[in-house]
């Protein structure tokens, strides 16, 4: 495998007495989309502004690109894109002339292609003020990206934006990775960091207390499969009946459903009870526990289970 294009080694960050971020480490591949989860207060800002080179750790090493961010920031500026809730620009600038700016910066042509293609061609000459906080959001990404960063860094980047534009900036997003861009998200949408993420860490307290993909941290835990079955006969409509690892079930609009600690069983169990019954299966549906479900048991527990 190749070297990591990020990587924390017992990083901590300290405010006078209260401690942000304890002693994480973590390593984030080339092309890779890496989820940051956690709630308010948990590390995540301090984290991404240190590996920003906005913030110096008082603590551990950072590495971005083989660079030190606290050290070397004109070599990282290059290296780096990073799209932050607010903006931050001008109310008077247009995004025709932000554009000219970031890229000057950057010393590369004009990507007014990314003005157009994110819905901002017909606004390119329109104040910054005037703009919807979706448009303004469309537009710190784009000049995130004007000069192609080896890392992207993405805060709450769907925040404000309609479906559209959501679809659009999780294609851009795929592209980014398919040409090697190393995506860091943070973000509270929970079916967004599933969807996109190939890994995701859950810092809680300023500990990571969680890493993997979102499979491997979905099927630990005790959340439970959800297992909803409609038959022509309603055989399974009845309280009585109990089918291995089943831990709880009730009944909604002519379906059965059974919430299940080990699916297989459960599932072959209702299938038998079918034939036996000469019912007729109509339909059924399988829901693993999701992303934010483990969210929630993680940070309302304190720590993985």
């Amino acid at each position: 495998m190749t070297a990591p294009v990020i990587e924390v080694r017992d990083f901590r960050k300290t405010y006078g007495d209260l401690v942000a971020v304890d002693g994480i480490s973590l390593d984030v591949r080339q092309g890779e989309i890496f989820g940051l989860l956690g709630p308010n207060g948990a590390g995540k800002t301090s984290t991404l502004e240190s590996l920003e080179g906005l913030r110096s750790p008082d603590g551990g090493a950072l590495r971005v690109a083989g660079i030190d961010p606290a050290r070397e920031p004109r070599k990282l500026r290059n290296v780096i894109g990073v799209q932050l809730q607010s903006a931050g620009l001008p109310e008077s600038i247009t995004p025709d002339e932000a554009m000219k700016l970031f890229c000057a910066y950057h010393d590369v042509a004009p990507r007014f292609d990314l003005l157009e293609r994110l819905g901002l061609n017909e606004k390119r000459n329109a104040q910054f003020f005037e703009l919807s906080s979706g448009l303004q959001r469309r537009l710190a990404l784009a000049l995130a990206v004007a000069h192609n960063p080896q890392v992207l860094f993405l805060d709450e980047p769907t925040a404000g934006l309609d479906v559209a534009s959501r679809v659009e900036l999780h294609n851009l997003m795929r592209e980014l990775q398919a040409n090697g861009t190393t995506i860091i998200l943070a973000t509270h949408d929970m079916a967004e960091a599933e969807e996109m993420s190939d890994r995701v860490a859950i810092l809680l307290g300023g500990k990571i207390v969680t890493i993997g993909t979102p499979m491997e941290i979905t099927a630990t835990g005790a959340g439970l499969t959800k297992v909803s079955v409609h038959t022509q006969g309603g055989s399974l409509i009845n309280p009585e009946l109990h089918f291995p690892a089943v831990s709880q079930q009730s009944v909604k609009d002519d379906y059965a459903i059974f919430f299940s600690t080990d699916i297989g069983p459960t599932v072959s169990a209702i299938i038998a009870h079918i034939e036996v019954q000469e019912d007729t299966l109509i339909d059924l549906r399988v829901e693993r526990p999701s992303l934010e479900d483990r969210f929630l048991e993680v940070t309302t527990t304190g720590g993985a289970q």
